[in-house]
């Protein structure tokens, strides 16, 4: 019986690592013979006189390896850095399965080296604060990995692209790079009392394998010594704003970061208050989350999932993204086919492919100019919104740029 119970574990990890033995193989074989001749990593050009480049954390749950595949290869391009995170409730074998994957989902991603996989996952309690520690960390990776992107974007499983990655960077292009998309407010309405209010403990922090959270019998007062700023938790942050909120070269993103420890859903208020709260961020905000999401009135804790009915007012709207979405939803075979021209398993072709393309064959198998774009027709849609909202940023009474905000001395 002994024998019998451990024969299971260990076939499982030696087909992992001869899995991992082969993609070893196949790595080497393919960067010597494959890409013999194709641009790789130090042919990208970035900087202010370049097209933009953006960090994506992608980050899901238990059993969300393949959406979170479909989702890397729907937003994928070799100008921009990707980082994958499984929260602690998936097994390390899931966690490692999708490592596999990635490194042989297509041959890009082993060419240009930008894509990575939390390896040490953290357990992302949903209404705790150890999520938005893991986004913190996930910023601080990025940054080290490579620190000449120029935005900050968070997806999560459930969601998808609007447009492709040639149509964010040309509608991109035209943005101050230190710009930041959240959707944020200052009138709390009742989750002052509910959220703001209550002091919880995040056992996710302190204790492996825990995903609760403690709440004090206690509540305390409302902070009076910073502005309490509240949205949206999925945002797209400039490189500077970044840098400013893990490096704190002042006081406040710690001070803010050490009070939203104990706020429930700190993710939905943390990066909005130190933005909103700093002198040299508060006018660089841009009040929108650019994603396309149906909500109930009053509104629940997730959007509703949207479906085929909701197919053309997602494309009319001109967002980049939308969420949320069940796993393999037939719409979003939908959006492969009719928008980013996705095939299965595939990339979405963009003017760095230049393969063939037939259908027995990956347009993106071989690249060549990954500095230049080709935008596609839902380009216009998102440059009018992008525009409208950069009009209204000038004029916005609403936005924190506009407030009297107290802030605290560094």
């Amino acid at each position: 019986m002994a024998g019998g119970r451990w024969l299971f574990p260990l076939v499982s990890v030696s087909f992992v690592a001869v899995l991992l033995v082969l993609s070893a193989i196949s790595g080497f074989i393919a960067s010597s013979a494959f890409f013999a001749g194709q641009p790789d990593a130090a042919d990208v050009h970035r900087g202010a006189a370049h097209p933009p480049a953006f960090a994506y954390y992608i980050s899901g749950g238990r059993g969300d390896a393949s959406r979170m595949i479909r989702l890397l290869l729907a937003v994928y391009h070799p100008r921009n850095r990707y980082l994958l995170h499984i929260s602690a409730d998936a097994p390390n074998s899931e966690r490692a399965d999708l490592a596999i994957r990635v490194r042989l989902s297509m041959p890009a991603v082993r060419a240009f080296e930008n894509v990575d996989v939390v390896g040490k996952a953290s357990p992302m309690t949903p209404m705790g604060s150890s999520e938005l520690a893991a986004r913190l960390h996930a910023a601080s990776v990025l940054l080290r990995l490579d620190g000449s992107w120029d935005w900050f974007v968070t997806l999560n499983a459930a969601d998808y692209p609007l447009v492709t990655q040639d149509d964010m960077i040309h509608v991109f292009s035209s943005v101050p790079r230190d710009f930041n998309f959240v959707d944020h407010t200052s009138d709390l309405g009742w989750k002052e009392y509910q959220r703001v209010q209550p002091i919880i403990v995040d056992a996710g922090i302190y204790l492996a394998n825990r995903k609760q959270f403690f709440q004090a019998s206690q509540k305390r007062d409302t902070p009076e010594s910073f502005k309490f700023f509240t949205g949206s938790p999925w945002v797209i942050l400039s490189r500077s704003f970044i840098e400013y909120s893990v490096l704190g070269w002042d006081n406040l993103p710690r001070t803010l970061l050490l009070y939203f420890t104990n706020v429930i859903l700190s993710q939905e208020g943390y990066f909005h208050s130190v933005m909103c709260n700093s002198p040299d961020f508060q006018n660089t905000t841009i009040n929108s989350n650019l994603r396309y999401m149906v909500w109930d009135n009053p509104p629940k804790m997730e959007p509703h999932f949207l479906n085929m009915t909701d197919f053309d007012r997602m494309m009319e709207s001109g967002m980049p993204f939308a969420r949320q979405f069940h796993q393999d939803d037939p719409v979003l075979n939908k959006i492969d086919d009719k928008v980013l021209g996705r095939r299965h398993h595939q990339a979405v072709p963009g003017a760095w492919c230049s393969g063939r393309k037939r259908w027995w064959t990956d347009p993106c198998s071989h690249w060549s100019n990954a500095n230049i774009m080709r935008p596609g027709p839902q380009a216009e849609k998102f440059a009018q919104v992008m525009k409208d909202l950069l009009d209204k940023w000038k004029s916005d009474s609403r936005s924190c740029k506009s407030h009297e905000n107290a802030t605290i001395s560094s």
